[in-house]
C-alpha cells in the first residue's frame, strides 16, 4: 500500500514523457504543417472566389380551415357543431405534388435555365437580355440540351452540343431558325451589341426532371407543432428566381383550393336549375287545377274554423306537409343517385333533415373530387382509381339504403299523422266535401311552393359561395431572401481549410510512422528490449569513410568519445594488464559497423590508450578503404593461414596523427573463412595481442548473414551490436535478442548509427558547450 503513490506518480511521469515524445516527433516536421496550412487556406480562398453563391429564400402562409367557412358544402357539418381540423401533412404533400409544381414550372418556364459563362465558373441568372420561346412539347425532351449563345450587332449566334452554329436575324425576330427547338428574341428591344463579349448558356431540360428536382429542392414544414403556418424555403444562386418560384407556388396552391370549393357550388347550382324547370311545371298545373275547381264550385274564400279543434287540425296538417316535403326531397335525391353513372358530384344539403344522410353525401362528394383530380394523371385501369370507383359505388349503395330507410321512417310517421288528421277531421265532418278537396289542392300547392322556395334559397347560397369563395391560404410573408448566403460560408470554409492544413500532414506522418518498421532512435530499441542497454547514438554524416582527427572536437568525435566511455562500463576489471576485447558486429550489411569500429578505436587512441583495430570481416573487408590501400594487403587471414609467422608482421601503424592506434587489416580474401576462424590461430593471435595493447577492437561480419562472428565471439569482453537509423528493421531486433539470450554474444549492447539523417541540430546533445565546437 505504501508504494501506491510512487507507482501512480511513476505512471504519470511515463505518460507525460510519452506525450512529449510524440509531440516532438511531429513538431520536427513543422515546415510541412505550415506549408500544408498555406496550401489549404489558398485552396479555401480559391473556393470562396469561384464557388457558386447560394441564397435561401423563405415564404410563410397560413392554411385557412375551410370547415369554419359558411358555405353550402359545409353548412350541415357546421349545424352539427363539427369542424375539420387542419392536417398540415396533407397540405405539405399537396404543395409538393407533381400537379401543383408542374403548373409553377410551366408558368415560369423553369425547364429553360440561363447561365453566364465565365473563365472559371458558370453562374445561373434569372433575367437574361433575350427571351426563349419553346417550339416543342414539354414532354418531348428526354435529356437536357445545352446551347451557347453570343450576342453582337449582327445577330444572335447559337451553338448546340454538336458544335453546330445557328444565326438568328435581328431584323426578323419572329422568323424561326431551322432545326432549333425554340425561338429567341431580345427583351424590350435591348441592343445586343451592348452584351457583346458575354457568353450565355441556355439549357432546355425535360419537364418531368425539372419538376422532380424542384420537389427535391423545395422544403416545406410547419413553424411549430401547434401552428397552422407553413414555412416554404428554397435555396438557389438567384434571389429573384427563388422568390418568383415561392410566390407562384403560393398563388397556384391558393387557386387550386378555391377551384375545389367553386366546383361543388357550381354542381349544386346546375342541379337546382334543373329542378326549377320541373317544379315550375308542377306549380302551374296545381294552380290551374285550383282555379278550375273554385270556378266550377263557385268558391271564393274558406273561413278558418275557430277554436282548439281548428288549431289542432292545422298543426297536424303542417306536420303532414313537412313529412311529405321530406319524402319528396328524399325521392329526388334517390332518383339522382340512381340515374347518375359517371361518379359526378351529388347535390349537397338540399333540405333533408337527416344528418347521417347529409354526411354520406358530403363524403361521396369528397371522394368524387379526389377521383376527378386523379383521373387526368393516371389511366382508367390504375389501381388507385379502381379503388376509388369501388368506394364510390359502395357509397352510392349506402346513400340509397339510407334514403330508403329514411323514407320508410317518414311514411310511418306520415301514416300516424294521417290517422290523427282523420280523428281531427271528424270534427269538421259537417264541412262540405268540396272544402276537403280544396284543402287537398292547397296542400299540394303549399308543398311545391315550399320546395321551390327552399331550392331558391339554396341556389342563392350556392351562387354567393361561388362568387365570394374565400381563399385557402393567408399569405404571412411573400418570398423573402436573406442577403447572407447559406453556401459557401466563409467562416466554415476557412476553418475547414485550417483544419485540413493541420490534419493532412498529421495523417501522412501518422501513416508513415505507423507503417515505418525501421529503427529511428534509441527509444525504438528500448521499447523492444529492456535488458540490453543502448550505449550510444552516432549522428548521421554524409562522408561515411570520415575518420576522427587528432584533437577533433566535432559532434561526431564527441559522440564516439561518449560511446567509448559507455563501452568501458560494460568491461569488467578482471585480467588487469591485459587488453579488453570489444567486438563490433551487426545484423546485416550496410549498418556502419566498420566505420563505427574504426572511429571507436580512434576515440580510445585519442585518450593515449594503445589500441589495436582488427578487420575480422574476411569475406567483405571494408577497413582498407579508410587508408586507400589494397584489399590484399597482408593481414589477419594471412596469419590464420600461416600461424607460424610473427603476428606483428600483420599489424601496421595507422599514421603519425594517431600513433597510439595500430591496425590489422583483413588480408587476402580466403575461400574458406569459417575454417580459418574456427582454428586455434585466432585465439593465439588474440592472446598475444592482449599483452601488448590496452584495447582490441574487432570489426566482424554481420551475424545474420554468416557464422564467422559467432565462431570468435567467445574471445570478446563486450559486444557492440550496431543498428542503423532508417535501415535496420525492428523485426531484426528479435534475432539479436535471441543471440543475447542464448549467450552467443557476450556482454552485448546496442549502438544506433546514422541518427538524424543529417539533421545534427536535433541530435547534438549539447556537444561543444561553446568551447570551440564545430562551426
Amino acid at each position: 500500500m505504501k508504494e501506491t503513490p510512487y507507482t501512480i506518480e511513476h505512471f504519470e511521469e511515463e505518460e507525460s514523457f510519452e506525450i512529449k515524445e510524440i509531440l516532438q516527433k511531429y513538431l520536427r516536421y513543422w515546415p510541412w504543417f505550415i506549408l500544408a496550412t498555406i496550401i489549404c487556406i489558398g485552396l479555401g480562398v480559391a473556393y470562396m472566389r469561384y464557388a457558386p453563391i447560394t441564397y435561401s429564400s423563405t415564404a410563410k402562409i397560413k392554411i385557412i380551415d375551410e370547415s369554419q367557412e359558411v358555405d353550402i358544402a359545409s353548412s350541415a357539418l357546421s349545424l352539427l357543431g363539427g369542424g375539420s381540423k387542419i392536417n398540415l401533412e396533407n397540405e405539405i404533400e399537396i404543395l409538393k405534388s407533381y400537379r401543383i409544381l408542374s403548373q409553377v414550372v410551366k408558368e415560369l418556364n423553369l425547364d429553360v435555365s440561363h447561365y453566364v459563362v465565365g473563365n472559371v465558373k458558370t453562374t445561373q441568372i434569372w433575367a437574361p437580355p433575350f427571351q426563349i420561346s419553346k417550339r416543342i412539347m414539354a414532354d418531348s425532351l428526354q435529356a437536357p440540351k445545352p446551347y451557347i449563345i453570343k450576342l453582337d450587332g449582327q445577330g444572335i449566334n447559337i451553338t448546340d452540343a454538336n458544335e453546330k452554329t445557328y444565326i438568328s436575324n435581328l431584323n426578323s425576330p419572329d422568323q424561326e431558325v431551322d432545326s432549333l427547338p425554340f425561338n429567341i428574341s431580345m427583351v424590350g428591344g435591348a441592343d445586343p451589341s451592348f452584351y457583346k463579349g458575354i457568353t450565355y448558356k441556355v439549357v432546355l431540360s425535360p419537364l418531368k426532371s425539372t419538376v422532380l428536382q424542384l420537389a427535391k429542392d423545395l422544403q416545406v414544414q410547419a413553424t411549430n407543432k401547434d401552428s397552422e403556418i407553413l414555412s416554404l424555403s428554397l435555396e438557389g444562386v438567384s434571389m429573384e428566381r427563388n422568390e418568383a418560384i415561392l410566390n407562384t407556388l403560393i398563388e397556384k396552391f391558393n387557386q387550386d383550393g378555391i377551384l375545389d370549393r367553386q366546383l361543388v357550388s357550381q354542381r349544386t347550382l346546375n342541379f337546382i336549375d334543373e329542378r326549377f324547370l320541373y317544379l315550375g311545371q308542377e306549380l302551374d298545373s296545381i294552380e290551374g287545377g285550383k282555379e278550375s275547381f273554385k270556378r266550377s264550385n263557385n268558391l271564393s274564400y274558406i273561413e278558418a274554423d275557430a277554436g282548439m279543434s281548428l288549431q289542432r287540425k292545422s298543426e297536424t296538417e303542417e306536420e303532414v306537409i313537412k313529412l311529405e316535403n321530406q319524402i319528396s326531397i328524399s325521392d329526388i335525391l334517390k332518383e339522382t343517385v340512381i340515374n347518375q353513372s359517371d361518379y359526378g358530384l351529388l347535390p349537397a344539403n338540399i333540405g333533408i333533415e337527416n344528418a347521417s344522410l347529409n354526411n354520406l353525401v358530403a363524403g361521396y362528394n369528397e371522394m368524387a373530387l379526389e377521383r376527378e383530380k386523379l383521373l387526368p394523371t393516371v389511366g382508367a385501369n390504375h389501381p388507385t382509381l379502381q379503388n376509388l370507383n369501388g368506394q364510390l359505388e359502395r357509397a352510392k349503395v349506402n346513400i340509397i339504403k339510407s334514403v330508403n330507410i329514411y323514407g320508410t321512417q317518414l311514411k310511418n310517421s306520415l301514416r300516424q299523422l294521417k290517422l290523427e288528421e282523420s280523428r281531427a277531421g271528424s270534427v269538421f265532418s259537417r264541412l262540405p266535401e268540396k272544402e276537403k278537396m280544396l284543402r287537398s289542392i292547397e296542400r299540394q300547392q303549399s308543398i311545391k311552393e315550399n320546395l321551390f322556395l327552399l331550392l331558391l334559397q339554396k341556389r342563392e347560397e350556392a351562387a354567393i359561395s361561388y362568387a365570394v369563395t374565400a381563399p385557402t391560404v393567408k399569405v404571412v410573408d411573400y418570398g423573402l431572401t436573406n442577403d447572407i448566403p447559406v453556401s459557401p460560408k466563409k467562416t466554415m470554409v476557412y476553418a475547414l481549410s485550417l483544419l485540413a492544413g493541420m490534419f493532412l500532414p498529421f495523417a501522412v506522418l501518422y501513416i508513415r510512422f505507423t507503417l515505418d518498421t525501421k529503427i529511428r532512435e534509441r527509444n525504438d530499441i528500448e521499447k523492444v528490449t529492456t535488458d540490453i542497454p543502448v550505449v550510444g547514438e552516432i549522428p548521421f554524416f554524409k562522408d561515411v569513410n570520415k575518420k576522427l582527427e587528432l584533437n577533433d572536437r566535432s559532434i561526431m568525435a564527441e559522440s564516439f568519445r561518449i560511446l567509448s566511455t559507455n563501452v568501458n562500463y560494460l568491461l569488467d576489471d578482471k585480467d588487469k594488464g591485459l587488453a579488453k576485447v570489444v567486438m563490433v558486429t551487426s545484423s546485416i550489411k550496410g549498418e556502419g559497423k566498420t566505420m563505427l569500429a574504426h572511429n571507436l578505436s580512434l576515440a580510445y587512441a585519442s585518450l593515449n590508450k594503445k589500441v589495436l583495430l582488427i578487420g575480422a570481416d574476411l569475406r567483405n573487408p571494408q577497413l582498407h578503404n579508410f587508408y586507400n590501400i589494397s584489399v590484399n594487403h597482408k593481414g589477419l587471414s594471412d596469419y590464420l593461414y600461416d600461424p607460424g609467422m610473427n603476428w606483428k608482421d600483420c599489424v601496421v601503424a595507422s599514421g603519425a596523427d594517431n600513433p597510439s592506434l595500430q591496425i590489422c587489416f583483413g588480408g587476402s580474401i580466403s575461400p574458406n573463412t569459417p575454417k580459418l576462424l574456427s582454428g586455434s590461430a585466432f585465439e593465439k593471435f588474440i592472446t598475444a595481442a592482449k599483452k601488448e595493447f590496452d584495447y582490441i577492437i574487432v570489426d566482424t561480419a554481420p551475424t545474420m548473414l554468416v557464422t564467422d562472428t559467432l565462431l570468435i565471439s567467445k574471445f570478446a569482453d563486450a559486444t557492440v551490436f550496431v543498428t542503423r537509423s532508417g535501415l535496420t528493421d525492428k523485426r531484426l531486433l528479435e534475432f539479436s535478442k535471441n543471440l543475447h539470450k542464448t549467450k552467443k554474444l557476450k556482454n552485448m549492447a546496442y549502438v544506433v548509427n546514422g541518427v538524424g539523417n543529417g539533421k545534427a541540430k536535433g541530435y547534438n546533445y549539447g556537444y561543444g558547450y561553446g568551447y570551440g565546437s564545430e562551426k
